[in-house]
């Protein structure tokens, strides 16, 4: 009898490394989990976390003179919307292979972020017409910008 309980004990001692080993691995796969998106000319490029959580952001030497700053802005924040979506597309997908079934994995991370839309932003004074071509706003200081 007592060889039966020693038994019974190993094997639940061993299902919990199995369970601590796969819950240890899942977390390295969550923490890994990144999404990307980028620019449709592939000149800003956005890098987040598993949480949305900016980690990466690139950006084309030339694209203060192709992008105003504020499209420039925009385009940033609607990369890292996409990228985010991407992230936890991937993190619900891990929590699925881990969780009873049945259970949503959307419960636990969250609604998706929604999608931004594309539409180029316009300037507040639209009467203003000026050509920045030869202007490099990163290398004005305050007072060169209108």
């Amino acid at each position: 009898m007592a060889t039966d309980h020693r038994s019974q004990v190993e094997e639940l001692v061993a299902d919990h490394r199995r369970s601590r080993e796969r819950l240890s691995g899942t977390r390295r796969e969550l923490s890994a989990i990144t999404g990307t998106a980028s620019s449709d000319d592939g000149r800003v490029r956005v890098v987040v976390g598993p949480q949305g959580a900016l980690r990466e952001l690139v950006l084309a030497d030339d694209v203060e003179r192709r992008m105003r700053p504020a499209e420039l802005a925009a385009t940033i924040v609607r990369l890292s919307s996409e990228a985010a979506r991407t992230a936890a597309e991937r993190t619900a997908a891990v929590l699925a292979d881990v969780l009873p079934a049945g259970t949503d994995p959307a419960n636990l991370v969250g609604p998706l972020p929604e999608p931004l839309p594309r539409d180029e932003p316009r300037l507040v004074d639209d009467a203003v017409d000026e050509d920045l071509s030869d202007v490099d706003w990163l290398q004005q200081g305050p007072a060169g910008r209108t």
